[in-house]
């Protein structure tokens, strides 16, 4: 959520700030602006997208060689220019952009009232520019400390003072911010990718750690003012923006790049467990959205095949619930970005608690990774669709691998066993290029369906799960009410929904269920429900209106499968509303606020 990019150097900053806000436009936003440090400071603010932001840079006078950008996810006040960063101190001499959420501003913003500072937005940053302001006494670095110090919740900041023109100061905690070094020139972004065109040397900042920022050098020190000698990275990460190969959007080219990720991931998975996870006696898993979903599956995989005791967990609910959580533990944290506010919260807390804890996530040196005792990194590539698809397919493949390895190292599978499940898996990726055939087949079913205010997703087990990703989806880009349930527990009380032409999804691969399912299915039809149904091939669903057929594997591996009709329905539902797929409303790519 919300993106930063800074620049102090010799080169024009403006140019060099919108590219950046490009490259975080992925993670979601609702408005834009940039400002650039002068004996004034110019400003050019927009609600909306940055392309408009980018027009009416044109036609202003945006010259300088420093500043700050901005991307906005709305928390206080809703989109609009006034609420855009960056923000200005009463007297204009401060300039702000702020990512995270200031839990105290209201008793902030009332102090700073009592001693004359005005303020003109309706959010909680405006307080940070007039608090330093309030401390400043010619020194931006000491002000910007003090005012840290005042200041509760979640920030990333990076401050500008006109009367100290080249210099930018950077602060954060628990939200992420990185200092890109090149010559004479100096970058800030909250993400890496607004950084690698310019640079691979980066240093990642650490909570409450302040960065002095200037074309010449990067001073670092600690709220007490000790000088920090920075770990300057290398990051080997090639650009990956790489358009959308004639794909018409974002979400159908990673939809179809599935079959490479899962691949990929297997591959690094399979060669990278670290071993000393493998004495576990009890996991917990946590996550929020679709990586939530793809940890329930790895809850059915594990359980089943290694014989371990799983617990999944939002992580927003493992935070404030005093979970037990003790030494004898493996937490497992998934997070497509490595950056989720609530899952790294999460995962501190497991710490505390004594437990070791392994991260999956898609972004190398991302803040979840570093902070984890162990690490499996997806494989999945940059993606950009705010709605997670491939990542999702990747995290799945990490779950099935984890699940291998339990069951092998327990010795709860015979080796031969775990052979067969390793093959089983690897031929995964062909079928899902088989699936991915049946697009439009797919889009066929979706012209109705675009009509429907309500759509239901059924299935039992692993179904279950990715019937929950798939009305997940559904919602997100489509805007349609969407809901799952576990097809057993229709009757106890969501059949009460069913009337005739109720659109249902039924999931029905779990051939140990076969039958229970089509016993739900039916009961459903009973009603006048419509179901689509998605079955593998050694499957026969005559009764249901539509049936989308799948290759047929393993029913623990099934996820990987069934998972991809859903989401080329939820493609192609939003297209057929005239919907924007890749950047659905009020979502944000990279959750960094509670």
């Amino acid at each position: 959520m919300c993106g930063i990019t800074g620049y102090t150097g010799f080169d024009q900053a403006t140019p060099i700030l919108i590219d950046g806000l490009k490259k975080l436009e992925y993670r979601g936003y609702d408005s834009a602006g940039i400002a650039i440090s002068a004996d004034s400071f110019k400003i050019c603010k927009t609600a909306g997208r940055i392309t408009t932001l980018e027009s009416n840079v044109k036609n202003s006078d945006m010259k300088g060689t420093t500043g700050i950008g901005h991307t906005r996810w709305a928390t206080h006040g809703e989109p609009s220019t006034t609420n855009s960063h960056p923000h200005l101190s009463t007297d204009k001499s401060i300039a702000v952009v702020h990512n995270g959420i200031i839990e105290n501003y209201e008793a902030l913003r009332a102090m700073l009232t009592n001693k004359g500072y005005k303020f003109v937005s309706d959010t909680d940053t405006e307080v940070i520019p007039n608090l330093i302001s309030m401390y400043y006494d010619g020194n931006l670095t000491d002000a910007v400390i003090k005012t840290s110090k005042e200041l509760t919740g979640s920030f990333a900041i990076c401050v500008m003072h006109t009367k100290e023109p080249g210099r930018i100061i950077a602060v954060k905690k628990d939200s992420p911010l990185i200092i890109g070094y090149k010559d004479k020139e100096k970058y800030v972004a909250s993400d890496i990718h607004a950084l690698t065109k310019h640079t691979k040397n980066v240093y990642m900042l650490k909570d409450m750690e302040f960065a002095d920022i200037t074309p010449a050098s990067v001073k670092i020190y600690s709220e007490k003012k000790e000088e920090i000698q920075p770990d300057i990275l290398n990051i080997q990460t090639e650009e990956e923006f790489s358009g959308k190969n004639n794909f018409e959007d974002y979400m159908l080219k990673e939809i179809f790049e599935q079959p490479q990720a899962f691949s990929n991931t297997l591959t690094a998975t399979f060669n990278n467990i670290p071993q000393e996870i493998s004495k576990a006696e009890k996991i917990q898993i946590i996550a929020c959205g679709t990586a939530y979903n793809a940890g329930v599956v790895g809850k059915y995989v594990i359980e089943q095949l290694a014989k371990i005791p799983v617990e999944t967990d939002i992580a927003s609910e493992y935070r404030y619930r005093n979970p037990l959580t003790d030494k004898d533990h493996l937490v497992i944290a998934i997070s497509q970005s490595g950056e989720t506010a609530d899952t790294l919260a999460a995962l501190r807390l497991a710490k505390q608690k004594g437990a070791k804890t392994l991260a999956v996530t898609n972004v190398k040196e991302s803040t979840l990774s570093r902070e984890a005792d162990y690490v499996l990194y997806t494989k999945a590539g940059t993606e950009i669709a705010v709605a997670s698809t491939k990542a999702y397919s990747s995290q799945l493949a990490v779950m099935f691998v984890l699940g291998i390895y339990f069951a092998d190292t327990k010795s709860n599978i015979a080796k031969s066993e775990a052979e067969k499940l390793k093959n089983e898996l690897f031929d995964i990726p062909d079928k899902m290029k088989e699936i991915l055939k049946k697009e439009n087949e797919i889009k066929e079913i979706c012209k109705k369906l675009s009509e429907e205010k309500n759509i239901f997703f059924i299935g039992r087990g692993t179904d279950y799960s990715v019937a929950a990703e798939g009305a997940l989806k559904m919602k997100e880009i489509s805007y349609i009410h969407s809901e799952a349930y576990p097809a057993g527990e229709l009757k106890h009380g969501p059949i009460a929904m069913i009337e005739k032409n109720t659109p249902v999804i039924a999931l029905c691969t779990n051939t140990d269920l076969e039958s229970k399912m089509h016993s739900n299915i039916k009961e459903v039809i009973a009603r006048g429900a419509k179901v689509t149904a998605i079955v593998p091939e050694s499957t026969n669903c005559t009764e249901c209106a539509k049936s989308i057929v799948i290759p047929g594997t393993n029913s623990i591996f099934s996820p990987a499968l069934s998972v991809l009709p859903l989401q080329l329905m939820a493609y192609h539902v939003s297209k057929e509303k005239g919907l924007d797929t890749d950047k659905p409303r009020n979502l944000a790519k990279s959750v960094t606020v509670e």
